[in-house]
């Protein structure tokens, strides 16, 4: 709980700048070009810190590094108020993406330890719908407190607050569960280990559902593909979706609530998703997931009304409210004793690289023809869903683990 309420806040915050950053950023005299440069040194910084602060996570407390992080988050995210141009904006963005750096792998590992394999599914997606319920309602906060205050310097300070108020939710509530470096409880006497039968040597399982002995396995592999391949479309969307949408005529409040229409699927379907997950397995929603996006991907580049991507992003999300438990699940039951941060910091890492790529393609493309980033994400999205297929399929088609107090009376 302490997790989920502090991903809705920090996410109501994130909501709200979303819309707005672009917009402020152009209105600053930054072209299209050093846009994509700017939002690109975010999750640079992420690339950086989140494989390093995930095996930080796994040796020292968690709930330090989350505080600290979020607080850090809080104070890069309002300091553009302040100092202004491209060096400013690109020094301030990839401070904040270190401090979320810090955050995150802690979070997601604080997470997998405290939840039953057989839940872990759920779990994360009411972490996806905790942050989606952020988005939902942090767009409208920013377009309201705009208007309002008449500028979007109150889309900084709200972010700054939301990230802070966070930190003191983390502070005040999350406890603990395991000791700096033994995240995941050492077996009972009388269990059992099996032979890997079938497998690949390189994974060195154990047993089905029995946490591998190797970090780089072929289901953490196949996540991390799959995770880069899906935030390319977050790294382009950012540049260049406010952007895109304004030269199809669409105001500031289309523009926030499309965001919102993007989190509104996540928001109700991920619990749901991730408890059929828990219960069906991964295989189903990664194809889903994978698909969808591709074919909105393309979709996009054929309207000419702006309301049409209010649909299409309803498509889209629903699309990522089924992949995104499923990749959560793969990587928690694809992390080794002890290192459950450390693969969600490389999966964190994954995306961010991903993100990376994409936002610095956009901003160049744009120039050309603001249609060509979609089509690239389409072509990325499928190469991606492919490879991963072929090295994960094997991990992706096991069933679902059996719940602990069935397995107790074997």
């Amino acid at each position: 709980m302490p997790i989920l309420a502090a991903e809705f806040i920090v996410w109501l915050g994130f909501g709200a700048l979303l819309p707005v950053l672009p917009l402020f950023l152009t209105e600053q005299g930054i072209d299209l070009a050093t846009l994509g440069l700017v939002i690109a040194a975010w999750p640079a910084a992420r690339l950086v810190g989140e494989p390093v602060f995930g095996w930080l996570a796994d040796r020292t407390g968690r709930v330090p590094l989350m505080v600290v992080g979020l607080v850090a988050t809080g104070i890069f995210s309002g300091l553009p108020l302040l100092l202004t141009g491209p060096v400013a904006f690109f020094v301030l963005r990839a401070a904040a993406g270190l401090s979320t750096a810090l955050y995150d792998p802690a979070a997601r590992g604080f997470l997998t330890d405290t939840t039953e394999p057989e839940r872990r599914g759920e779990a994360f997606g009411l972490y996806g719908a905790a942050q989606m319920g952020g988005l939902l309602f942090g767009p409208a906060i920013g377009a309201f407190g705009a208007a309002f205050f008449g500028g979007h310097g109150f889309v900084f300070l709200f972010s700054a607050i939301a990230s802070v108020a966070a930190a003191g939710a983390i502070a005040l509530t999350a406890r603990e569960r395991t000791a700096p470096g033994r995240t995941h409880p050492a077996p009972a006497r009388d269990h059992v280990e099996f032979p890997h039968e079938g497998r690949g040597a390189s994974d060195e399982w154990t047993a089905d559902h029995a946490a591998p002995a190797r970090l780089l396995n072929r289901g953490l592999i196949a996540a991390l593909i799959l995770n880069a391949g899906g935030y390319f479309a977050t790294g382009a969307y950012e540049v260049i979706w406010s952007i895109f949408l304004d030269g199809l005529g669409a105001g500031l409040d289309l523009i926030g609530l499309t965001f919102a229409m993007f989190g509104l699927p996540i928001l109700v379907l991920s619990p749901y998703a991730g408890r059929l997950v828990d219960r069906r397995g991964v295989l189903g929603f990664i194809v889903l997931g994978s698909i969808a996006p591709f074919v909105t991907g393309l979709a996009y580049t054929l309207i000419t009304n702006p309301l049409l991507a209010v649909p299409l992003i309803l498509i889209e999300a629903t699309g990522f409210a089924f992949l995104n438990p499923a990749l959560y699940s793969v990587v928690a039951s694809s992390s080794p004793p002890g290192r459950s941060a450390t693969a969600q910091g490389l999966f964190g890492a994954a995306g961010t690289f991903g993100f990376i790529i994409g936002s610095l393609m956009a901003g160049s493309l744009a120039e050309l023809d603001i249609r060509y980033p979609f089509y690239v994400f389409a072509a990325v999205m499928l190469v991606s869903f492919v490879v991963a297929m072929a090295i994960g399929w094997q991990v992706f088609r096991r069933p679902p683990p059996a719940p602990q107090a069935a397995m107790a009376g074997l």
